[in-house]
């Protein structure tokens, strides 16, 4: 008997699997897709002028697609086929869902078997699961690639489409995308809502009781039976909402002093049962939104961890809308729980839940421990990293914990009233809860978003240790503290990854599966930054929107993405047609124009109007090819400019500090006079990123005396610039001090010991020293021109991150899976980077180092190994290996299950987003 051939899509996944199925099987991968849409620019010379020659999709005959295998790929495709020649059968066992589908799909059309092709699908790689798998194969699920395959195309048709309209009116190099861009919107429009908040100010009395020998705290809610406000009671505009009660600081004072001198009493006391039931099992949404409030992780982190997880055999598979269990998981989790927290730890019969996406796109269960018996965190501790070993912790309590009663006690709220002030009686209110049956908080809690109005909440002890006193209605009470306390309400916060992630799923953008590359786009394409776990918007981001929303609305529009979305999942269900819905989608359906003829007929766009945002009365922002900056009229009519701060956010600019930026003096270009060996003139100018050094050039006159236009471009002579020190004054730089700018960097010495010169230079994360390929930080810039050979020689002596870093600074990880050697965090010239002694891979900047874990290292070497080196230019032979017969056929040429695939199909590389 021959063996079979399987193929998935991870090596790490094929080599767990492998364990299971015994002998007569040979696993390979195919390490994703093996063929992707070719760049247009890539096409045959003789196809880039036809109909493939603007998105490499043929647009006017039924949307054919033009596949390449990538070079990467070429050597992946040779072994495979290989392996097909010794095989008797093909079994197909990529992932089931529609990325693992189109790759089967991809697999078929590439390796052409002529054996019997099978389709093997599990949701977790257990032994049962692959032995189960075996025994259920089935075809090749043609609607699921149709879907994909439409995502693809239809991606390609947006983005080439939408972007060029963002270079001409706003900048080079920008891209649009289906989904991209409507999440850069959400961004966009929480940032506009901060720059539109107004502040309102209020103030609020707390205070501490006495009763029955305990003390409690309370709340004023009340003044003359009217609410007294708190943040949630103004809007946006800083105005109230309704009638409430608004304390000020000479009211809150005043009403102080008068409370402080009068009883109190308890004017009611009510209790209710508590009951809160454990959250359902984890959807790859849900995931990704606690393991960022939990773990601190990204959603690209948590799915890669995931991924990991997955592919090792520890979890179910981790994209997945259902929150539902198998009856073997149910049974699982209950089983554990009584283990664990006893019999009565569990309800009588299991948990189901249900998802609340209108259109979920897989029929996985959640995503939960593998197997018929959970492993616990204890069980796996010590053959998982550590990422993967916290994230394999919270998936495990969370399952657990769904099967599990709910906890149960009470809520007693208490009213204390004052006798009667100026203002009317004083009510406060108190309240707390004592869980009497902790039920699945025993094995876990959902964590919140942080509350907008958090500071304002009733005092309230921990669950299961709140008590309040037990007190009667008119029981006397004594006043022990009283304290005012002011508050200014704030803007809505903004995004946070998982405070996006769950915007997303509740607006259907987007598949939860693709919300890690979405947002890794939008970051990685300048449209947004990652401060402080916050999503920043940067004004580039401002102008596209300005565009889009104006000239093409429909396509950042919520409710448009999610309908396109919704008809990607009618298509995967086989109830529409591949062609004809992109055939509307390009071209126009009746009801609302295509995509073609709209950007066609956009007409003329005012490039100025787009990149133009007022921020004060008579400034305007305008966003040019170089960044931001603010332009206006001055006092004797002429234009003036001034710079942003790199640092200041869009909320920030606000119409004073706009002024104020406008109005402040800019340093005047200053001669300090003319170098002693050129004899240029030496400058002080103020540039974008502040004032700076120049040598300036000499101006280049004609025959007949006239200045001659600088050379622009490359050509272009580059006069020597130096950055001024940050302990330095530009007024008050002399010429000595701009020479020893100039001349920099500063040779200290020669080492010694190794003859190898050192030099001193001020650096992007600080001044350093350098000496070969070694580096040393410096404690200021003044050091640069002070430090002496000896005191350098004694630096590189030292730790590399020495007193100014501690050495948890410099990360050392385990060996790198590829590599198979250590991989650690350095600092280099250029600033910090992951290195494992082969591959260097930068760290990108708003990362933090310290927050660098093994997997975000392992990741960047991968994304670096995949990048390669610098692309060379396309060799012409290449262009004849893709005949253009194969472009125009898209046929499918399989045997097996493929003979069901229908004409004009094509599945796609899984892209780095849906863009």
């Amino acid at each position: 008997m021959g063996k079979k051939l399987v193929i998935v899509e991870s090596p790490a996944k094929g080599k767990t699997i492998e364990r299971y199925l015994g002998e007569g099987y040979q696993v390979l991968a195919s390490v994703g897709h093996i063929r992707d849409l070719v760049s247009p620019r890539d096409l045959p010379a003789d196809l880039k002028k036809g109909a493939y020659g603007k998105f490499a999709v043929d647009v006017d005959n039924g949307f054919a697609p033009y596949y390449v295998v990538s070079d990467e790929k070429k050597k992946t495709v040779t072994e495979l086929k290989r392996a097909l020649k010794d095989a008797d059968e093909l079994i197909l066992a990529t992932d089931e869902d529609r990325e693992g589908e189109a790759i089967a799909w991809h697999l078929l059309e590439v390796l052409k078997p002529k054996v019997p092709v099978q389709r093997m699908v599990f949701h977790e790689i257990t032994k049962d699961a692959i032995e189960q798998a075996k025994d259920s194969m089935r075809e090749l699920n043609m609607p699921l690639v149709d879907a994909q395959e439409t995502r693809r195309i239809l991606d390609r048709l947006y983005g080439y489409e939408v972007s060029p309209v963002l270079w001409r009116k706003v900048r080079q190099g920008l891209s649009a995308g289906r989904v991209q861009s409507p999440t850069a919107r959400l961004i966009v429009d929480r940032e506009r809502e901060r720059m539109a908040f107004v502040s309102a100010g209020y103030w609020s009395l707390s205070a501490q009781f006495e009763a029955e020998g305990s003390r409690f705290g309370a709340r004023l809610v009340r003044l003359d039976g009217a609410r007294v406000a708190t943040g949630s009671d103004f809007d946006d505009r800083g105005e109230i909402k309704g009638v409430r009660t608004v304390l000020d600081a000479e009211g809150a004072q005043a009403l102080a002093g008068e409370l402080e001198q009068t009883a109190f009493r308890v004017a009611g006391v009510e209790s209710k049962p508590y009951r809160r039931r454990p959250s359902a099992p984890f959807t790859t949404s849900t995931l990704q939104q606690e393991a960022g409030r939990k773990l601190k992780l990204s959603a690209k982190q948590t799915m890669s961890v995931a991924q990991s997880l997955y592919e090792q055999g520890y979890i179910t598979y981790m994209r997945t809308d259902s929150p539902s269990l198998s009856k073997q998981a149910l049974d699982a989790a209950r089983a554990q729980a009584t283990k664990l927290y006893g019999q009565g730890s569990i309800p009588q019969t299991p948990r189901h839940y249900a998802g609340k996406s209108k259109s979920a796109q897989e029929a996985h269960e959640a995503i939960r421990p593998s197997g018929e018996t959970f492993r616990t965190p204890g069980e796996v501790k010590g053959s998982l990293t550590p990422n993967e070993q916290r994230l394999y912790e919270l998936i495990w309590k969370r399952t657990v914990a769904s099967q599990m009663i709910d906890a149960t006690g009470q809520t007693a709220t208490i009213t204390i009233a004052s006798e009667r002030t100026s203002r009317g009686v004083a009510e406060f209110t108190a309240s707390g809860t004592v869980i009497t049956e902790p039920g699945f908080l025993q094995a876990y809690e959902e964590s919140k978003e942080d509350a907008r109005y958090a500071d304002e909440a009733p005092a309230e002890g921990a669950q299961g240790e709140a008590r309040l006193p037990d007190v009667a209605e008119g029981a006397a009470v004594g006043l022990a503290e009283l304290e005012r306390k002011d508050h200014q309400t704030t803007p809505p916060p903004r995004y946070t990854e998982a405070s996006l992630v769950k915007a997303l799923e509740e607006l259907e953008i987007g598949r939860p599966s693709t919300y890690a590359s979405i947002i890794d786009t939008i970051v990685r394409r300048g449209f947004v930054t990652v401060r402080g776990g916050a999503l920043v918007p940067e004004w580039i981001a401002f102008s596209t929107m300005n565009l889009l929303e104006e000239h093409l609305g429909d396509y950042v529009d919520y409710d448009f993405t999610a309908e396109m979305l919704a008809d990607l999942d009618r298509i995967a269900d086989g109830e529409l047609e591949r062609e004809a819905w992109l055939k509307g989608f390009y071209f126009g359906n009746g009801q609302r124009p295509g995509l073609h003829a709209t950007v066609s007929e956009l007409g003329e766009i005012d490039a100025r109007a787009v990149n133009s945002i007022p921020v004060a009365d008579g400034i305007t922002l305008r966003v040019g090819q170089y960044g931001p900056y603010l332009e206006g009229t001055g006092p004797d009519g002429e234009v003036k400019r001034a710079n942003i701060p790199e640092d200041l956010t869009p909320d920030q600019l606000t119409a004073e500090k706009a002024v104020e930026l406008f109005e402040a003096e800019p340093v005047k270009d200053r001669v300090l006079g003319p170098h002693p060996e050129t004899g240029l003139d030496v400058v002080v100018k103020d540039g974008r990123f502040g004032p700076y050094i120049e040598e300036s050039l000499p101006v280049e006159l004609d025959d007949e005396g006239k200045p001659v236009a600088p050379k622009k471009g490359k050509a272009a002579p580059k006069p020597r610039r130096a950055s001024i020190f940050k302990s330095m004054e530009p007024e008050s730089i002399d010429l000595e001090t701009a020479l020893k700018l100039l001349a920099l960097p500063r040779v200290v010495g020669v080492d010694p010991e190794s003859g190898v010169e050192i030099t001193a230079r001020p650096g992007r994360y600080g001044p350093f020293l350098s000496k070969g390929d070694d580096t040393r930080s410096l404690d200021s810039e003044d050091q640069i021109f002070s430090i002496t050979v000896e005191e350098a020689v004694e630096k590189f002596a030292q730790p590399k991150y020495g007193a100014r870093r501690q050495a948890s600074a410099l990360k050392e990880f385990d060996a790198d899976p590829v590599s198979g050697k250590p991989v650690k965090v350095r600092d280099g010239r250029f600033g910090p980077y992951v290195t494992d002694g082969e591959t260097n891979a930068t760290i990108p900047r708003g990362e933090d180092v310290e927050a660098i874990t093994f997997e975000r290292a392992i990741e960047l070497l991968q994304i670096k190994r995949e990048k390669g080196p610098a692309k060379k230019p396309a060799r012409k032979p290449a262009a004849k290996k893709a005949p253009a017969k194969k472009a125009a056929t898209t046929k499918a040429a399989t045997k097996a299950p493929a003979k069901k695939a229908p004409a004009k199909k094509a599945a796609p590389k899984k892209p780095a987003s849906e863009s």
